[in-house]
């Protein structure tokens, strides 16, 4: 019988002059990684970003005693896959796996606008030297002491090419970014028709009937509650709702802000703003 733990980096400063009003400094959301385990072998999904959380997460794997086999990686954002060389410094036999477009993703994420533009400039000196780019899946099937693992295709959430990591026995979805729990929505990248396409991901996992789902980003103390698909569902129209009614970044931003007072990360929700309105 199959089982799971989770692993929650909590949030952390990351450099930025563009905070949103009344904001001293730019943290970034805690994120989850997730250990799916049998008697003697587990899969870890999602290994973080930074050097030092890889090391942490490595040490927590090690420490439950399970030979780690694979790595799946949800998405091509790279707080989800940066940690991925200390992890595998402590178990060099486990492979890096995904989805072939999130592979893709996870190419472009290590060219110099996204590596040295966006990510070593909000975390200085702190990614590991290596990065890794998962192998992409021949199928969307793997196993993990005789029972499957289904790589769920979901396109566009919050990136392009995103996936979530299925096991039928114990009805669990890691739901990776395609799922929020309490912490405010990255939706930089939904313009034109990128929250109708994250809606359409959400019927998806609906469809599974899960009765556990891990969300992306979290609090450590969350629950793994199949509702917070409905809740990003409902963040998602809201946001929408806002945005048809609203002028500029700050409007819709003070609308969220109203809707959704007590989320974390105001950060990634003036963000989101500025790049869905330009006033």
């Amino acid at each position: 019988m199959l089982s799971f733990s989770t692993y929650v980096a909590p949030s952390k400063p990351a450099v930025s002059d563009d905070l949103p009003p009344g904001e001293v400094r730019r943290m970034w959301s805690p994120t989850a990684a997730t250990l799916i385990h049998g008697d003697h072998d587990a899969v870890l999904v999602d290994p973080l970003m930074t050097q030092a959380e890889g090391e942490d997460l490595a040490g927590w794997i090690a420490a439950t005693g399970k030979n780690l086999t694979t790595i799946f990686v949800t998405h091509s954002h790279g707080d989800h896959f940066f940690g991925a060389a200390p992890v595998l410094d402590r178990f060099p036999a486990a492979r890096v796996v995904a989805l072939p477009a999130v592979v893709e993703g996870m190419r472009k994420q290590l060219t110099a606008p996204w590596l040295d533009g966006f990510w070593r400039v909000r975390f200085p000196g702190q990614l590991p030297e290596r990065l890794v780019v998962a192998e992409p899946l021949e199928s969307d099937t793997f196993t993990l002491e005789g029972e499957e693992l289904v790589a769920i295709d979901l396109g566009h959430t919050d990136t392009d090419g995103s996936s979530a990591l299925y096991v039928p026995s114990i009805g669990l979805v890691v739901a990776g970014d395609a799922v929020y729990d309490e912490v405010h929505l990255y939706l930089s990248e939904a313009v034109a028709d990128g929250i109708d396409h994250w809606l359409s991901a959400l019927e998806v996992l609906d469809a599974l009937h899960p009765t556990a789902v891990v969300s992306g980003h979290r609090q450590a103390d969350a629950s793994d509650d199949p509702r917070y698909i409905d809740e990003t569902r409902r963040y998602l129209e809201t946001f929408a709702t806002a945005e048809a009614r609203t002028s500029t970044a700050l409007d819709l931003y003070n609308a969220m802000i109203e809707a959704y007072p007590d989320r974390l990360n105001r950060g990634v929700l003036w963000n989101s703003t500025r790049s869905i309105k330009s006033d």
